[in-house]
């Protein structure tokens, strides 16, 4: 199972989300997260938000990892959010983006934080993986797809 599907329930997967901009979709993920964590939203939007200030989290070809490190959270945890509408993202090729994995990790959690983003950075490079998300037509779909992906290279997560 790769590092995404183990942190990634299928509650916090969503598909045809609505969101006129990057601060809306940040809201929305934070209200998914808080009903999650048990952790305020606004506690949570500022741990997000904080990191994309540093620069866009955008990946390009439409996808972003936001991602943010918070005080209080036990564990890693993932949302999946596929918009049915691209929004301005300020990404590196300037596309907008209509898939983004949001992540959220204990502030103690470095290693696994670095390793994460890695994997799923990964994961995100293959295109025709993409189209496939892209185009889930259900929550489940979508979620097994991501499940269902396993690292090709010589260095294979456990």
């Amino acid at each position: 199972m790769n590092r995404l599907a183990q942190i990634l329930p299928k509650e916090n997967v969503m598909i045809s989300v609505r969101a006129g901009s990057k601060k809306r979709v940040f809201e929305q993920a934070s209200l998914l997260f808080e009903s999650r964590c048990q952790i305020a939203r606004s506690k949570i939007f500022n741990a997000l938000f904080s990191r994309e200030k540093l620069g866009s989290t955008g990946l390009g070809n439409g996808i972003a990892i936001p991602h943010g490190r918070l005080e209080g959270l036990k564990k890693s945890i993932a949302v999946v959010l596929c918009l049915d509408i691209p929004i301005p993202f300020d990404a590196s090729d300037g596309k907008a983006v209509d898939l983004l994995i949001f992540l959220l990790v204990p502030t103690n959690a470095s290693k696994d934080h670095l390793e994460t983003l890695a994997e799923v950075a990964n994961m995100l490079s293959d295109s025709k993986f993409i189209n496939e998300l892209r185009h889930s037509a259900t929550v489940d779909q979508l979620h097994d797809g991501i499940c269902s992906w396993m690292q090709t290279d010589s260095k294979v997560a456990d």
